[in-house]
């Protein structure tokens, strides 16, 4: 449990590092299609459907080829 924990941290510090010093890496997130916002006046919604669908498909090729 603790290694994962160090683990999540890491990447963690790796992403905020990320998207402090060069965030145009990361400017693709929420603008695919099939990413819903809708704004009005008062609200603003934003659901990033595929943004999420493409990252956990990345995360799952990620970890399956670290438990092998």
């Amino acid at each position: 449990m603790a290694r994962w924990l160090m683990i999540a941290g890491a990447l963690l510090l790796i992403l905020g590092a990320i998207m402090h010093l060069a965030p145009w890496l990361l400017n693709w997130f929420g603008k695919l299609p099939g990413d819903i916002r809708i704004e009005s006046e008062r609200v603003k919604v934003f659901i990033p459907i595929t943004s999420v669908i493409i990252v956990s498909i990345v995360l799952t090729i990620i970890i399956n080829i670290f438990k092998r």
